[in-house]
């Protein structure tokens, strides 16, 4: 009778819930990343030594960056999973591309975070700048990796969802747009032409896009949010 009772008894249908949550994660990520650009104690293209200096200047600043960075890791890989869900039933072979540049670039955003990790708790410990630079330099080669990564994962992969969602249709065309030229726009502000407010536009972009493909989401049926 246990069997038979086991076998009737009604399964709960969670495929709502998971469209509101796909929903809310798909912005936070790139959102929290936004700020987190923005409010960086330093430029990306500084020295070691300079960075190490401005972080010690800038406690507050470094501490919101941690936090940042960990909302960002909890929630870039579900949000980019979720986006890929959508587009992989009219763009597959796009969207698989895109996510496999995605996935492990945004994995590796956990390994990069930890070298904000090491200055802030330096910082804390009453470590000097000199002393701090020679940590950060002793860095181990793994981190390297985790860059290279991380850079042609997030800007290459974002940019191939972003024209994956054009050709999918999934949403309006304007969010596909704003997807496509985020990372480009973040490389100018990162690298070129060093500017934190260009930054916080560039993944705000990103953000804003990603918001779009979650409204799409929330107003497909059950059956259609779980296709393959």
């Amino acid at each position: 009778m246990t069997t038979t009772a086991a076998r009737t008894a009604p399964v709960t249908d969670t495929r709502a819930l998971s469209r509101w949550v796909a929903a809310i994660v798909l912005p936070i990520g790139p959102a929290a990343v936004a700020v987190l650009r923005y409010v960086l104690p330093y430029d990306t293209v500084d020295d070691t030594a300079t960075i190490a200096a401005k972080a010690i200047a800038e406690p507050g600043r470094a501490s919101a960056v941690l936090w940042l960075g960990l909302v960002a890791i909890l929630t870039l890989v579900p949000g980019a999973y979720a986006a890929g869900k959508l587009t992989r039933r009219r763009a597959p072979k796009l969207t698989l591309v895109a996510l496999a540049l995605l996935i492990p670039g945004y994995l590796s955003l956990s390994w990069l975070a930890g070298g904000d990790q090491l200055l802030w708790s330096g910082a804390e410990a009453g470590l000097d700048a000199s002393a701090l630079t020679r940590i950060a330099e002793a860095a181990h080669p793994a981190s390297g990796i985790a860059e290279v990564l991380f850079v042609l994962g997030h800007v290459i992969g974002t940019i191939l969802l972003g024209v994956a969602i054009w050709r999918a249709q999934v949403t309006a065309r304007w969010a596909a747009v704003a997807v496509i030229v985020s990372q480009p726009i973040h490389i100018v502000a990162a690298v070129i032409v060093p500017n934190h407010t260009l930054d916080l536009v560039g993944w705000g972009l990103q953000a804003a896009g990603f918001a779009a493909v979650g409204w799409a989401i929330l107003q497909l049926r059950n059956d259609e949010w779980e296709l393959p």
